[in-house]
């Protein structure tokens, strides 16, 4: 079963993506999808790790709660990433990089996938491409305390089954804001991590919903 949905996910991946349709359904009511110039200097690039693994009857990836000293987006629910640093060699090896430093993923035992969506975050001017990775297990996870508050293993598949969205108001950077969010044990993922999160379950209920 999971080898199919390896399979899947890799064709699906160098085919047209549902990144438009799946962003909208997670912004804030009331916002569009913004676009930005690459050469604006404002624009600063990232790239995050979405690693898929199954783990008895379940699809999970891994998610992370950022600490409440962070620069940028503290406290939030997040994949492991960062930005692109000018010894990086690509975008991808930075993902790889980042989650090897933040959660202790070893880079020889996932398989990049391909590339969901990028996605532009106007607030902190950051321009993030997600990499999707796949893991024939669940990893055994490091996680460095300093860079995460709490490693989260969100059940992909629960989500693709019945994807719970609500409604909430929060405070940001820019004022309070009615956002949609995952709801996960207690925690309300939104933002661009429910973004990117969103596009992969779109992907993953095409191929359910495929005969």
């Amino acid at each position: 079963m999971y080898s199919s949905i390896k399979t899947y996910l890799k064709e699906t991946l160098h085919a047209e993506l549902p990144g438009v349709q799946a962003h909208s359904k997670m912004l804030p009511p009331g916002r569009r999808l913004k676009t930005f110039d690459e050469d604006l200097p404002s624009v600063k690039l990232s790239s995050v790790l979405l690693l898929i693994f199954p783990d008895g009857d379940r699809l999970y990836t891994c998610l992370t709660k950022r600490p409440a000293t962070m620069k940028h987006h503290p406290g939030q629910i997040s994949f492991p990433g960062g930005k692109v640093e000018k010894e990086d060699v690509s975008a991808e090896i930075t993902a790889l990089r980042e989650a090897r430093e933040e959660v202790g993923i070893d880079p020889s035992s996932v398989e990049i996938l391909g590339k969901l969506s990028d996605l532009y975050v106007e607030v902190s001017s950051f321009s993030i491409q997600p990499f999707l990775a796949w893991a024939d297990s669940k990893p055994e996870f490091i996680v460095d305390f300093g860079e995460v508050e709490e490693l989260i293993l969100f059940p992909v598949s629960d989500f693709v089954a019945e994807e719970t969205i609500f409604e909430t108001e929060m405070d940001t950077v820019t004022g309070p804001l009615q956002v949609r969010y995952y709801p996960f044990n207690g925690e309300f993922i939104w933002g661009a991590t429910a973004m990117i999160l969103s596009e992969l379950i779109e992907i993953l209920k095409r191929q359910k919903s495929t005969p």
